[in-house]
């Protein structure tokens, strides 16, 4: 009978996994969105979350822990303490998103995703939700329940986070399409 697994292996011995988990996750918390395959953003999701469950901790025990999944601790380590871990105090978890992409390289077809952190600067789901409701009001239509869910779903946990959709909406509604 075939069990299943605890992580997914990515074809490459356990140094070599860690290193690239490792490597993913200190690019994530420095540019708050990366785009690689699916199964890497997957098990790079898990170490993430951890990470920022440990920053919201505050620790030292908790701060030399985190120190252990990221390469560069000098430069990560302080933005995962501080703004990240203020960014979501009052989220009970969730901190990141991946959202599957086409495949970047037309070779193989392997299936890529972005990853990145909900409620960032460059939220991809916020900004396609802005999009949306501009295109909405340009065409003058309602907008669809599945819309109006988004609304509240990037807007639950920012600070000014409707203020901040309608500033970006009016922006997108001034561009020419």
């Amino acid at each position: 009978m075939a069990r299943k697994l605890a992580y997914r292996h990515l074809g490459r011995d356990s140094a070599h996994r860690r290193s690239l988990l490792r490597n993913l996750v200190t690019s994530l918390i420095e540019h708050e969105s990366i785009t690689t395959t699916f199964p890497k953003a997957k098990e790079a999701q898990r170490v993430v979350e951890k990470c920022i469950t440990l920053a919201k901790k505050g620790t030292e025990v908790a701060r030399r822990k985190a120190m252990q999944d990221v390469f560069r601790p000098e430069s990560t380590i302080p933005k995962l303490f501080g703004p990240l871990a203020e960014r979501y105090r009052d989220r009970p978890g969730g901190y990141t998103r991946v959202l599957r992409t086409e495949p970047k390289n037309k070779a193989d077809q392997a299936p890529s995703a972005i990853l990145e952190l909900v409620d960032g600067p460059r939220s991809m789901k916020f900004a396609m939700t802005a999009m949306t409701i501009a295109r909405c009001r340009r065409e003058g239509k309602d907008l669809s329940p599945i819309t109006l869910g988004n609304i509240k779903k990037v807007t639950k946990f920012l600070q000014d986070g409707e203020s901040q959709l309608m500033k970006m909406v009016e922006r997108l509604g001034e561009m020419k399409v």
